[in-house]
This record gives structure tokens, sequence and C-alpha cells, in this order.
């Protein structure tokens, strides 16, 4: 049985989008040589593992076939595990992650949580990976639809249970899944910042690993607009905000962080423990991920 990475922080993984259409790099890795050239490269400058994905999900993207989305995502797969990288498939279909674990990927990270395809849940309990469950309200063309709440952090950690549970009685083991909030999915920017405040609950609550994906996403752009009415930033001027947020993940003991520029974010959750280690043997210190009392 593969068991779930682990590292002495939190670890970082670096994003390879084998994708025309991303968000946040537009094409600049969609030819194989090129994606596994640029995984290294993340792994080079600190990433732990490195999360392989062929079909964009930023808002009001069209889903690819799935003919296409295996010509993309396996020879990528096949060529970072090859070289002993620790790879992830980012996919909503069963076929592709079983797929691409054959191919060596030894992590599904679904932003479905396995609702978008029923096959998922028992692909992924058959190969008995980990399996990383996002809180997810449907698909990207119409999930801007979606971001309405009441109360943002417990409707998330409500809607994250079920799709555990679900996981769970799928046969998918209770120590393989990692939770993710899904910021930027069916969420405003004020649903994003207050999930990223909400870490430490959303940890002790959904009682799993945490996998934070803040990279270069619209609610850091919207932080960092001069007014409200001003245009953010390009996603890929937002590093140093994702590196913030990376920091205070890591503060609040989450598993990982999913990034598109890994350096400094893994200087970021370095930092973090360091500074873990030196309120360890202070009295009175809240160590990192410790909630307060």
């Amino acid at each position: 049985m593969a068991g779930l990475p682990e590292w002495d922080r939190c670890a970082v993984m670096g994003v390879v989008n084998v994708t025309p259409d991303s968000f946040s790099d537009g094409g600049r890795w969609f030819d194989t040589e090129t994606a596994v050239k640029h995984g290294l490269d993340l792994v080079a400058q600190g990433a732990d593992l490195v999360d392989v994905g062929g079909e964009s999900t930023r808002p009001g993207a069209a889903r690819v076939s799935e003919e296409e989305e295996l010509r993309r995502v396996l020879p990528v797969v096949r060529g970072l595990a090859g070289e002993g990288v620790v790879v992830s498939v980012d996919t909503m279909r069963s076929s592709v992650a079983a797929r691409a674990v054959e191919a060596g990927a030894v992590l599904v990270n679904d932003v479905s949580g396995g609702l978008a395809d029923p096959g998922m849940v028992p692909v992924v309990a058959e190969a008995r990976v980990p399996f990383v469950v996002m809180h997810w309200r449907g698909q990207s063309i119409d999930m801007n639809n979606r971001a309405v709440y009441t109360d943002v952090v417990g409707e998330v950690i409500g809607e994250l249970t079920d799709s555990v549970r679900r996981a769970v009685d799928g046969g998918i083991a209770p120590e393989h899944i990692v939770v993710d909030p899904g910021l930027g999915f069916a969420k405003r920017a004020e649903h994003d910042l207050a999930l990223v405040a909400a870490l430490s609950r959303l940890r002790a609550e959904l009682a799993r690993p945490l996998l934070v994906a803040a990279s270069r996403k619209r609610f850091l752009g919207r932080v960092l607009a001069d007014a409200a009415d001003a245009a953010p930033p390009p996603a890929r001027e937002r590093d140093a905000a994702t590196a913030a947020v990376s920091a205070l993940a890591a503060r609040e003991g989450a598993w990982a962080v999913r990034v598109h520029e890994v350096r400094a974010s893994a200087d970021a959750v370095r930092v973090a423990r360091a500074v873990e280690s030196a309120a360890e043997a202070l009295p009175g210190i809240r160590p990192v991920g410790e909630a307060p009392r």
C-alpha cells in the first residue's frame, strides 16, 4: 500500500499545467519535453512533489476530451516519475487517474473531490494511493454562480465532510485522504480570505491533512489592487502574495501548499519550520499547527 508522502514540515507541491489556457501560465509548458523540464526545474527549486494536470479549471473553462487529457498528461507523468520525482495527477476523470498511476503517479488530486466522475473513488480505492478531496460545487464553466454562502467556513467544512465520508465509504483508506478547501472554486475573494483565516479550524474539524492551493488566485489579485475598482495585477505578479499564504498555511500545520512559483514558498515553509523549532524551546509560545487556547 502506498502511504501519504510526509516531510518534516509543510511540503511544497509544484504545478505543471500541460494546457494551452491556464489562467496562470497560459500554455508555457504545453509540450511534453518542456513540461518535464519544468517539473525538474521545480524540484531543483525546492518542490517536494509535482502536480501534473492536463485540463484547465480556471473560471469559465470548458472541459477537454478524455483522449486529449490523456495525451497531455501521461507522457509528462511518465517522464517525471522516471526521473524519481514524486508525482501527483490533477484530474477529475477516473480513467486519467488510473492510467496516470500506472505511469508512476503516487497521488490523485481531484478538484471535484470525487463528485465529477462516479468512477473516481473506486479507481483510487483499488489503486490504494492517496487522494486529495477538494471542496467543489460544480464545473468551471458556471462555478462563479455557485459562490453563495451564509457561513462559508461552516458550509465548506460540512460539504467536505460529506465528500470525505463518500470516499471512505467507497473504500479509500481514511489515512490516505487529504482535504483542500478549494480556494477560488465557487468562491469570491471574501470567502477565500475567510477560509485562509480559518485554516486552524478547518484542520481541526476535518481531522485530515490539509492542502492549501492559493497560488496566483483572484483573491490575491484583489488584495493587491490599489483600490476596490482597480485592476488586479496579472497572475504572475502574485507570487510574493502566494508565499505569504504559504507561510500562514505552514504556521497552521498544513500538509502541503500547491504553488506555481516554488522558490519563495519553499523558503517560506522552511522559515515557518525553523520558527516552530524555536517555539518548541520557549515556554508559552504556540507551536506551528497547534490551536490557540
